[in-house]
């Protein structure tokens, strides 16, 4: 019998500044999103960011992020 995938760990962590790979505002991760039953991650993020004085915020799979570097 085959063993069931082991869960997939978050790459980011709670405060952790992020973008989406294909551009954007610096977003800071608010929380990884889990099954609200197992509490397993499934691969998403609640982030929130700054659109001019509003304080935005959106959900966004780990696979279109990348964390935030500054620029020197």
């Amino acid at each position: 019998m085959a063993k069931a995938p082991k869960p997939k760990s978050p790459t980011y962590n709670i405060g952790d500044q992020v973008v989406i790979k294909s551009g954007g505002p610096t977003m800071t991760v608010e929380k990884p999103v889990c099954n609200h039953s197992s509490g397993e991650f499934i691969g998403t993020y609640k982030c929130q960011w700054f659109a001019g004085k509003k304080l935005d915020t959106g959900t966004f799979p780990e696979a279109s992020l990348e964390a935030f570097v500054p620029k020197s």
